[in-house]
């Protein structure tokens, strides 16, 4: 597992397996988030199944499919909830964890500088550049014009 500190809250991970649950218990993580659709990838576990082992292994687990490339506010605003209501700390995951860096990014855009954003997510290893007019918009969708 390559997981990556965003906050003292917020870990990121690409895809999670179930063998996995043990070190992510061991880690101290509370709660799991999924933020991929379920069969994004032939070698990936369904949701109910890694639901099904953080629940044996004491922790919560939510989803909130987000289609990669395809974020909209909405998915902004589920994820602020998970954040919010998940006991702590959280691991999130995704096919490769850069959904979850700019659920992150988009999330915290109205109360961090857009340079902190790209600072802190480059230092988790997640290159936000193409997003920054999103941030610097206050994490929402630019209006076409």
């Amino acid at each position: 597992m390559d997981m990556k500190k965003i906050t003292d809250v917020l870990t990121v991970s690409p895809q999670i397996h179930l063998a996995d649950m043990a070190a992510i218990k061991a880690a101290c993580f509370k709660t799991i988030i999924y933020n991929g659709p379920d069969g994004e990838g032939t070698d990936q576990p369904g949701f109910a199944e890694i639901a099904a082992a953080a629940e044996a292994a004491g922790l919560e687990a939510c989803t909130i499919p987000v289609t990669s490339g395809q974020i909209i506010d909405d998915d902004v605003t589920a994820f602020a909830t998970a954040l919010q209501d998940g006991p702590h700390p959280l691991l999130a995951y995704c096919r490769t964890g850069t959904r979850l860096a700019m659920l992150w990014a988009f999330h915290v855009a109205c109360t961090h500088a857009t340079s902190d954003i790209l600072i802190a997510t480059a230092a988790a290893g997640y290159d936000l550049g193409d997003v920054a007019d999103r941030i610097a918009n206050g994490g929402k969708v630019p209006a076409l014009g």
